[in-house]
């Protein structure tokens, strides 16, 4: 696989030099190295201010170290921001939450899910749609891998669900499933003429999030701060540079996947939203209206997850992808805002995600005793 040029860059953002968790944190960080993570990235808000850290590489080839200023993968958090986008058009009036989706969904993709009629645009929001999975489908995995380089449309991607029945009668259980916001894009871009242009008009900008990207500029995902990619293909713990694949798949994806952002201004995302910058508190409030497992314990919002980390309550979203992983938190009981980021792939097995899990777990004892 080709590797990509990363430039050194400078992040403005403000640290508190006198953060009293410093020292800890990049103890907990150098684990991440230590475990065979390419690289890794933390940005913590909390009373105290910014403070953020990184260990590793954004290009392993030439050793270019991890940057506070280089761009992640977002991967799924990007549906954090679908949501709220959707939520806006919903607070102006323009979408029914609990309307079906063939009210805003042109009948050229509504046409490939069964009982389409049946599902709501809030059952596709927190995941209780009941609609197959695209890349559950043998067929979509194998020519992902047999054609790394191979650039999907969205309808490519309908396909592999098309006249497959429901998992379930909608509304009935939650199941996480991408098709749910890939149909939510398409929706978007039939309302507004562009999905990705309505997201930066209503959500970066008006944060100010200057380094955030989504589809919105000719050179869309050809920065030169974007981190290069790993995966640990054959589960062997050896890594292969996969950023052209990596690249090209985030490419093809809307409304499930494809934003690329600094840590930094992912916890503004995350921060603005719950301070009430972009929505009402009353629509806030449904986002955190949880679907529940089988076990009856909080799971989903409206394009937010549920968790509890060391008993912790937190919410945000987690990211997996070919070349990264990422997760974006709230924990509302410490009032602190933490991503997470390193740049090797998640979605499949790998003995070195042992090793990462445990320096995930030692940095967040830190960050929660």
């Amino acid at each position: 696989m080709q590797d990509l040029q990363v430039n050194s860059c400078t992040d403005k953002t403000i640290i508190n030099s006198n953060y009293s968790k410093a020292g800890d944190v990049q103890s907990a960080m150098q684990r991440f190295s230590l475990a065979g993570a390419p690289g890794s990235v933390v940005a913590i808000y909390s009373e105290e201010g910014w403070w953020a850290n990184t260990t590793g590489y954004a290009k392993i080839e030439d050793k270019t170290p991890m940057q506070l200023c280089h761009l992640q993968y977002l991967q799924s958090i990007s549906k954090t921001y679908m949501a709220v986008a959707i939520l806006k058009l919903y607070e102006e009036g323009i979408v029914d939450l609990d309307a079906p989706i063939t009210r805003y969904l042109p009948e050229k993709y509504s046409k490939y899910i069964t009982s389409a009629e049946t599902i709501t645009v809030r059952m596709l929001l927190n995941h209780t749609s009941g609609v197959p999975e695209y890349n559950f489908d043998p067929a979509y995995v194998s020519y992902l891998l047999q054609h790394p380089n191979h650039t999907f449309s969205s309808e490519d991607y309908l396909k592999y669900v098309e006249g497959k029945k429901l998992d379930f009668t909608p509304g009935s259980k939650h199941s996480y499933r991408n098709t749910n916001y890939l149909l939510l894009a398409l929706m978007a871009d039939a309302i507004t003429g562009d999905h990705a242009k309505f997201i930066s008009e209503t959500i970066l900008k008006p944060l100010d999030l200057d380094n955030t990207f989504y589809r919105n500029d000719p050179g869309y995902l050809k920065y030169s701060n974007l981190v290069n990619s790993y995966w640990d293909r054959y589960s062997n713990g050896i890594v292969e540079n996969v950023s052209q694949m990596q690249q090209t798949n985030v490419a093809s994806l809307i409304g499930d996947d494809g934003i690329v952002t600094t840590p930094t201004d992912a916890v503004k995302f995350l921060k603005g939203l719950v301070e009430g910058k972009l929505l009402a508190a009353a629509t806030l409030q449904q986002m955190q209206t949880w679907t529940t497992d089988e076990n009856n314990k909080p799971k989903y919002g409206l394009g937010l997850e549920y968790t509890t980390i060391r008993n912790q309550i937190a919410f945000g979203h987690t990211g997996g992808g070919l070349g990264a992983g990422c997760e974006l938190y709230y924990f509302p009981q410490k009032k602190m805002y933490v991503f997470l980021g390193v740049n090797l792939g998640t979605v499949t097995d790998s003995p070195l995600h042992k090793g990462i899990e445990a320096a995930r777990d030692t940095l967040y004892q830190v960050l929660l005793k």
